[in-house]
């Protein structure tokens, strides 16, 4: 048994962000984390982070800006509390040394990206702003009260009439089982990508956090709404790497093979419409055999600009003198995932959810662009700011471990496959009720038991916990009749 004041599951911007708060005020913190420290969503983040720091803009701009592109579905005040807060939080986090882009005058440099009425994207290290800001997190958590455990994942949460007291984890290197006992236990585990054949996301994405907060009963909000990036570097239909949405902001335009521009009388915004319009579109050539790219001869200093992007092309043989990136679309954020207020708070006493983990209703049925980055740094001061003036103290439970062993799952592969042609960027509602059955399946108990901790490697319990998410968002898809947002139903 390891006993700690805060136990933190991630190791995104959420999650360090919350550290470095709490660890200048004595408290023990432990950050677990599946894979290394740096493999995390928020690391892989081209995109910036959007902030009405100009003196052209406003945060009631981003406001609105934030819930149109949401489809209204958002949660207000926590849009409100979200872009009023970020600009004295980013302020804040230069302060500590955090570095970001400037202009020729030494100021700010503010890109734009789809959806957003002007120019309100910070980057640093052009397209590398996530890595860039995991980094000088981490140079601030680097306190000896905080222990980051590496390779180590997270199995079920410890909860007990409706209090949660810790987590179990597995080390993947050596195989030994730790139970945590926390008096504050944080999900920071990321989005749900990996469920899907192409994705932004890292390979350890896999849906763990929703599935793990299911069995605990915790409140789940908005599981249909799935946000799919429509520029992935896409080569003989495999997805490679992210072309960041900036690159569209900066004059990238999609084209077909004729050198149409695909998004012209599509959307007022055109190339920079929100997401789900820009994806769909991407998707509805795509399934007819033509192939898209992003022209991007109307960007100056590309490679300067997008090192990353640069990076990532280069790797996979595309000619830059060309012009021409081929895309198609590819999961990329979860905007549903554990009801939380603001400050992380669950349904659960000592359970908190952070980052796209949680469901905050911030970014209603469709994420702004750059909104997650900020969210993870916002809400995660907000949340910890909450810890600190709410003492609590974890009692000691007794675990209640699984009896369930799995000796058949389908491949990581096949859950794909089933999740893209059912659940992907065009549902078709008359079908939802087949992959729910194929999902059910495999779970005739409807995942709600637990699994035997002894008896099941952290393999099936990735394969359980995809089956677990994907059959949740599935069920909430079903039960969504019309299209909004991120969720396209015919």
């Amino acid at each position: 048994m390891i006993k700690t004041d805060i136990l933190i599951i991630g190791a995104g911007i959420g999650a360090l962000s919350i550290a470095s708060e709490l660890c200048k005020y004595n408290k023990k913190i432990t950050i677990v984390t599946k894979g290394n420290v740096k493999s995390c969503n928020s690391s892989l983040a081209q995109g910036g982070i959007s902030v009405a720091l100009s003196d052209k803009d406003d945060y009631h701009w981003h406001y609105e800006d934030t819930m149109t592109a949401g489809c209204n579905l958002n949660d207000s005040d926590a849009v409100m509390k979200l872009v009023s807060k970020a600009p004295s939080v980013i302020k804040e986090f230069i302060d500590t040394g955090m570095e970001f882009d400037k202009d020729e005058n030494g100021d700010l440099a503010f890109g734009r990206e789809g959806a957003h009425r002007l120019n309100r994207i910070i980057h640093a290290g052009g397209d590398r702003t996530g890595l860039r800001v995991v980094e000088q997190l981490l140079r601030n958590v680097a306190s000896p009260n905080v222990d980051i455990r590496q390779n180590e994942m997270a199995l079920d949460l410890r909860v007990e009439n409706g209090s949660c007291s810790g987590v179990i984890t597995r080390s993947f290197k050596t195989g030994e089982i730790t139970y945590y006992q926390a008096n504050y236990t944080i999900l920071a585990t990321g989005g749900i990508g990996q469920l899907y054949p192409a994705t932004s996301n890292d390979t350890t994405i896999t849906g763990d956090g929703i599935a793990m907060a299911y069995r605990a009963g915790c409140e789940l909000k908005n599981l249909e709404f799935i946000q799919f990036h429509p520029t992935m570097l896409t080569i003989n239909g495999k997805a490679y790497g992210l072309v960041s949405e900036a690159v569209r902001g900066a004059g990238g335009i999609l084209v077909n093979e004729k050198g149409e521009k695909i998004m012209e009388g599509i959307h007022p915004q055109k190339d920079l419409a929100p997401r789900d319009v820009v994806s769909r579109e991407v998707y509805a050539h795509y399934l007819k055999g033509e192939k898209i790219f992003l022209d991007i001869s109307a960007v100056d200093d590309f490679e300067a600009k997008f090192p990353t992007v640069t990076e990532i092309c280069l790797e996979h043989g595309i000619n830059l003198n060309d012009k021409l990136i081929p895309v198609a679309p590819g999961a990329h954020f979860h905007m549903g995932g554990v009801k939380a207020s603001p400050e992380g708070i669950t349904n659960i006493k000592g359970l908190f959810a952070v980052g796209e983990t949680a469901c905050t209703g911030v970014h209603g049925a469709n994420r702004l662009a750059s909104n997650s980055l900020l969210e993870g740094l916002v809400f995660g001061k907000l949340t910890a700011d909450h810890i600190l003036n709410n003492e609590r103290t974890a009692s000691e439970i007794t675990d209640n471990d699984g009896k369930i062993t799995v000796s058949s799952l389908p491949s990581k592969k096949e859950i794909q496959d089933q999740m893209m042609n059912f659940v992907g960027i065009v549902r078709h509602s008359n079908e939802m009720q087949k992959i729910i059955n194929w999902f059910e399946s495999y779970s005739p108990d409807k995942f709600s038991s637990k699994l035997n901790i002894e008896s099941n490697s952290n393999d099936t319990y990735e394969l359980y916990n995809m089956l677990t998410a994907g059959w949740l968002i599935a069920k909430a898809a079903s039960k969504r009749k019309e299209s909004i947002g991120a969720h396209y139903t015919v």
